[in-house]
């Protein structure tokens, strides 16, 4: 972990990082991206498929719909900073197709402090985590999502943090109830940058 680095300094070192096992299933480190001045911040629990291909957070199926969201809440997306609680895409093999596998507590704590590094250096007003296991991630293991969805915590004289819905989640769950849950996430993402302002 590079001292003082910025983003850039950050991302480089990021690349390289060996700390878990995960660097030998993913394809490549997969870093935040966005404004430095941002004044949120959205961690989601780790890279998939195609973020793991393309070298960027939330550009597949579940970035796709965090964008609706952002958009439906007003929030344009080059103005967040987003990222991952977890760089490396874990993964198992389902045929010719990598499945999603939760990171556990080991690859988390290997990838925290990246994930500090980059809060201090982005320094947003409100973090909002995208899922219980990024939310659990920063704010401990005892974490419920069902609990505390859309409270705010303080992390430690920084940035306040709260949590919503990853968007991955509503793509699992029934489609009937896709509209409403994507409404609900918009509204937390409201919520977040009413907090920012």
């Amino acid at each position: 972990m590079p001292k003082r680095a910025g983003l850039d300094g950050l991302r480089r070192a990021a690349a390289g990082c060996t700390a878990c096992h995960l660097h030998e299933l993913g394809t490549q480190t997969v870093f935040g991206e966005g404004p430095r001045s941002a004044r949120i911040m959205l961690v989601g629990e780790q890279p998939g498929d195609r973020e793991d291909i393309e070298g960027r957070p939330f550009v597949g199926p579940a970035g796709r719909l965090l964008d609706r969201a952002l958009d439906d809440a007003g929030i344009p997306r080059d103005d967040v900073y987003v990222t991952n609680a977890v760089k490396h895409f874990k993964w198992r093999p389902r045929g010719p197709r990598r499945i999603h596998d939760t990171p556990n507590e080991r690859e988390m704590a290997a990838c925290r402090p990246w994930l500090r590094a980059e809060i201090r250096v982005v320094d947003p007003l409100v973090v909002v985590c995208l899922g219980a296991t990024a939310a659990r991630s920063l704010l401990g293991r005892d974490f419920r999502l069902t609990r505390h969805r859309g409270e705010l915590f303080q992390l430690d004289g920084g940035p306040r943090i709260t949590a919503t819905l990853h968007p991955s989640a509503i793509l699992r769950g029934p489609p009937e109830r896709r509209a409403e849950l994507l409404a609900g996430v918009a509204d937390d993402l409201r919520a977040a940058a009413a907090a920012a302002r």
